[in-house]
């Protein structure tokens, strides 16, 4: 059986340009990248202006488990089983991070024949947008650092400094740091903290500002510290906005790429769901809903994650309606939930299927709490049986959900058609009705409460002293009003990434509750969940090479 990465090598290509002209975009609209990568330019963005929007379409998924989910396999299939209809349909999709990519995923491109090429580029350094957020993430740190060593105007507190230094790779060593050791000129002694770009407030306004006025806008609102009175310093206020917006032009154009088929794909940014907002720009996803009668789009990591993101913080701040969501599920990984091993999930066991769909129950629940209409399709095995794949299907129906087994892995778009024809007869008959969970208006301690109980399903919350302290100044200082965004682990609904199925009852914890003023969200972190994460003993670093032909291995 071919790998992912050898699939991918093994494609054929079609030159960006001719890609793009399937969606009437002349050459003088793209900025290239290379032969098989470009940009969309400014220009061609705002000619876009007064079309008619297509259908929105969110792709998102279980709680994700070893045994796999193919969230974004999923998101490509369909998008090529549209081709295979006629229809005209573009994926908006976000930017792998380098830190999952060399720690446990070893690439996040889609799989077998539902993939986004060129591959190994998409996975590794793309067009250079990850790294012009972490150089405007950084410049900012050292315009901060610079301004208490040349006199410190603003009166600085160097005790509440909260902007963090970002990179985008798994370094659990920078969490926590020292910095300014040496001499008088090397800076004042004081502890530090990194980020993982994907989780940097940065990485959030590129994905949420509409142009560059807007972009600018939110740069100047960045909160970096506090000064002595305990009043906000920010990023405008350290006359940063201009050199940051200059790193972040390029970074600012949706990027086009093509899938194994030929359909395009805008990939552009990139937020971890678990640690910050985790949906694609809204720049692309308002292009791709323009420029096609069909936008599939997905969000991270499960739904109580990243599609609760896409609702109440996307949504709401972009005014996008979604039409439909597409919830992925597999066999085995709904096995796993019922608490059967992973070695053992080849095995048919309705007993264990029947306990741990329950995971996906409470998915479907959350989703249908927005008014959006929902079709589950399962990710298709060759170990899955039918009675298994008749019991999901029986699930789902008495529950008011379309259901479709997807076989994209193997198949591409033409495994995707009945997934494609029922996701269309969904947009035909079904109207979406889609509203956010919570108003603007409430509180927000009670903003993290209504997610804790209709999306997690906790019982109640606990916040610490400090997360109601920083609520409290927060709701002084004017962001009461901001939605929240919640940082949780992935792997269960609660924030014990142990408790899998459908834990209820259970105790969530809030420990820290920031804001980040530029994306306009206010971060609730619960749990143990870090915003830097770390690798594991065995990286996937260890078996990607490259050989002396420049051939990529080990990417998957």
């Amino acid at each position: 059986m071919k790998t992912d990465l050898e699939i991918a090598q093994e494609a054929k290509m079609e030159p960006i340009g001719k890609v793009a002209e399937s969606l009437g975009i002349r050459e003088d609209d793209l900025e290239l990248y290379g032969k098989y990568k470009a940009k969309l330019s400014d220009a061609y963005l705002a000619s876009l202006e007064g079309r008619q929007d297509g259908k929105l379409i969110l792709v998102t998924a279980i709680n994700p488990t070893p045994a796999g989910e193919g969230k974004t396999t999923t998101s490509v299939g369909l998008g090529q089983a549209f081709g295979k209809l006629g229809k005209k349909a573009v994926v908006a999709l976000r930017e792998p991070s380098l830190g999952p990519c060399f720690g446990i995923k070893g690439g996040a491109a889609g799989g077998g024949y539902a993939q986004v090429v060129p591959m190994e580029e998409l996975n590794l350094h793309f067009t250079g947008d990850f790294h012009a957020i972490t150089s405007a993430n950084n410049l900012l740190a050292a315009l901060l650092d610079n301004h208490i060593q040349q006199g410190n105007e603003l009166r600085i507190d160097s005790r509440q400094i909260v902007w963090k230094r970002c990179m985008d790779m798994n370094d659990r060593v920078l969490r926590n740091i020292v910095v300014g050791l040496g001499s008088k000129m090397d800076g004042y002694v004081r502890e530090d903290h990194f980020v993982i770009t994907v989780a940097s407030e940065i990485m959030a306004i590129l994905c949420l500002a509409e142009d560059m006025g807007d972009l600018k806008k939110r740069l100047s609102r960045i909160i970096v510290a506090y000064n002595e009175e305990g009043d906000p310093v920010t990023a405008g206020d350290l006359q940063a906005v201009g050199a940051m917006a200059a790193l972040l032009k390029d970074a600012m154009k949706p990027n086009l790429v093509q899938t194994l088929e030929h359909t395009p794909v805008l990939v552009h940014g990139g937020p971890f769901a678990n640690i910050a907002h985790g949906c694609n720009s809204v720049r692309a996803t308002r292009a791709a809903l323009k420029m096609a009668d069909y936008c599939i789009t997905e969000a991270g990591f499960g739904a109580d994650l990243g599609a609760e993101k896409f609702f109440d913080i996307k949504c709401r701040i972009a005014d996008l309606k979604p039409d439909a969501a597409v919830l992925v599920a597999t066999i085995r990984a709904l096995k796993y939930n019922g608490g059967i091993p992973k070695t053992d999930l080849g095995v048919e066991n309705l007993d264990a299927l029947a306990k741990g769909i329950a995971n996906l129950e409470k998915h479907i629940e959350n989703l249908q709490k927005y008014d959006v209409p929902v079709v589950v399709t399962l990710n298709a095995f060759v170990t899955d049986s039918q009675a298994e794949i008749d019991y999901v299907r029986k699930f789902c129906e008495s529950r008011h959900c379309e259901f479709a087994v997807s076989e994209v892995w193997e198949k591409g778009g033409e495994g995707g058609i009945a997934l494609a024809g029922k996701v269309l007869e969904t947009l035909e008959s079904k109207e979406s009705r889609f509203h956010v969970l919570y108003e603007d208006d409430l509180a927000l301690e009670e903003k993290v409460r209504t997610v804790a109980a209709e999306i997690y399903g906790a019982g109640s919350v606990s916040f610490s002293a400090a997360a109601r302290r920083q609520i409290r100044k927060l709701t002084e200082l004017g962001f009461g009003k901001l939605p929240v965004c919640m940082a949780k682990n992935q792997y269960s609904l609660s924030d014990d990434p142990k408790l899998l199925g459908r834990p209820q009852g259970f105790e969530l914890t809030v420990r820290e509750v920031y804001v980040s003023a530029g994306a306009g969200f206010v971060v609730a972190l619960t749990g143990d969940v870090v915003t830097m994460p770390g690798l594991s003993k065995k990286p996937s670093a260890y078996g990607i090479d490259v050989n002396e032909d420049g051939v990529i291995t080990g990417l998957f």
